[in-house]
């Protein structure tokens, strides 16, 4: 598995994980740190190379940005596998700056939930309703 910034034309990729449109995602690429994971052999061995993004290639992605003291993952994923490994990008963003870092979970979410508790996220209380879902906000204080 390969980690990479995300690029505009990941957008259509983007929105068929998030279930989300095309559009927001071009937004999210544009507005925030977004990072990709995609299989090893899809990565592009020059990084001066035009990439074709593949829908088939993207196995997750994670947004996040800083409000505060505190990296904020606005939005992720993905496999479990990929959540799990593109967690690290945020936590290695706050370690280098002693910043916590927050995430939702939505409710039915179980695979996203075992990663971000993989990646060393703990439960910290409820979240906000997302399209009449509950969420559950997880905290890493101090990466």
């Amino acid at each position: 598995m390969h980690v990479r910034d995300a690029v505009e034309a990941d957008a259509e990729a983007l929105a068929a994980i998030a279930d989300a449109p095309a559009d927001a995602m071009r937004g999210l690429v544009h507005d925030r740190t977004v990072r990709v994971a995609v299989e090893e052999e899809a990565a592009a061995t020059d990084p001066n190379e035009d990439l074709d993004a593949d829908p088939d290639d993207l196995l997750g992605f994670v947004s996040f940005d800083v409000r505060g003291d505190t990296v904020h993952v606005t939005q992720f994923g993905g496999t479990r596998e990929a959540a799990e490994r593109l967690l690290a990008e945020p936590l290695r963003f706050a370690a280098s700056e002693a910043f916590a870092v927050e995430l939702l979970v939505v409710e039915g979410e179980e695979d996203l939930r075992g990663a971000a508790e993989s990646a060393g996220f703990v439960e910290s209380g409820s979240g906000p309703r997302f399209e009449g879902k509950t969420t559950t906000r997880y905290r890493v204080e101090e990466a």
